[in-house]
């Protein structure tokens, strides 16, 4: 068996295409010239912030601090609590305390700028959305809490267009424009995560320590590309075109977790995905995954996620009502 020396490039690319940004909530915000925003802690979540007019500073958790200028983008895939305010010492108030109004489907406004000032001194679009990476999902619990893409295009030079294009849509305010804005947040996001791999991911181990090894990656490629299939560690090992000895050990060295257990958790976490996102029926989704029948795949869901599959279905369910 052959495979083309650019396998774990292509396993990058299997990760930006599986992303998704399920939209939870957008807000167009335009303040005065001072203003504390505070965002609480959402977990599953990520948080988008792209300040199209005017400079902020960005205070995390645990206290550090970002100023941002027009034109950057910020993503916080965990979801930490943090604020944006117009200087260190200004007072917060919660976001979602403050009255927003409605300015198409999934899309608020929030003005704050006192009526004795023509033209706002900051503009920027927010959103708060679940950080859904498919059957990569362990990657965002080693990312970093805080993800900056720097307006003047240095770092990100490909991203100065779609820069450009959020600018217009954030102040003209035209229709449609929360629909392009949040398809645009999506393709900002996915360059930042790619970034993020392709610098290293600041040294984290694991999953992306196997994303970039030359033989795992072949093996890690095969299995997110077919889920389904009835994977043993010998066919894994296959993959790599190493013995099955070598794969399982390098594998768990790696990894931290043994192959057929982490075959598992991909199939769970792509049924969960499946389940909250695309509706699909429970025996449909069983089947994708390779189980020979519902109750063997009901067992395994609620072994690693906690809960049933028909719980998730009416979590999901209670959610949109």
């Amino acid at each position: 068996m052959s495979h083309a020396p650019s396998q774990p490039t292509d396993l990058i690319s299997e990760l930006l295409t599986g992303m998704r940004l399920h939209g939870v909530q957008y807000r167009r915000i335009q303040t005065g010239p001072t203003f504390g925003l505070g965002f609480p802690p959402k977990p599953g979540h990520a948080y988008f912030h792209y300040l199209a007019v005017g400079t902020a500073v960005l205070r995390g958790a645990d206290g550090s601090q970002h100023r941002l200028s027009d034109g950057d983008v910020v993503l916080l895939p965990r979801g930490e609590g943090h604020a944006l305010l117009s200087g260190d010492e200004h007072p917060v108030q919660c976001l979602e305390t403050i009255d927003a109004a409605p300015l198409g489907d999934a899309v608020s406004g929030i003005d704050t700028c006192p009526s004795t000032h023509a033209v706002p001194s900051a503009v920027l679009f927010h959103g708060c959305m679940v950080f859904d990476l498919g059957g990569m999902q362990g990657l965002s619990k080693v990312m970093p809490a805080v993800m900056l893409a720097d307006g003047n295009g240095t770092q990100f030079p490909g991203l100065l267009p779609m820069v450009d294009a959020m600018k217009r849509e954030v102040c003209s305010g035209r229709i449609g424009y929360a629909g392009i804005l949040s398809r645009l947040a999506d393709a900002v996001a996915a360059m930042i995560v790619r970034d993020w791999v392709e610098r290293g991911c600041d040294g984290a181990s694991g999953l992306v320590m196997a994303m970039r090894d030359p033989r795992l990656s072949l093996s890690l490629l095969a299995l997110h590309r077919d889920p389904g299939r009835d994977w043993t560690v010998e066919a894994l090992a296959a993959e790599s075109n190493v013995s099955r000895s070598v794969f399982a050990d390098r594998f768990q060295t790696v990894i931290g977790t043994a192959p057929l257990r982490y075959v598992t958790e991909l199939r769970m976490q792509l049924a969960s995905q499946w389940l909250t996102h695309q509706s699909l029926p429970i025996e449909v989704v069983a089947e994708r995954l390779g189980y020979a029948s519902q109750a063997a795949f009901s067992r395994a869901y609620k072994r690693v996620i906690g809960h049933s599959p028909g719980a998730t279905r009416r979590g999901r369910a209670l959610a949109s009502t």
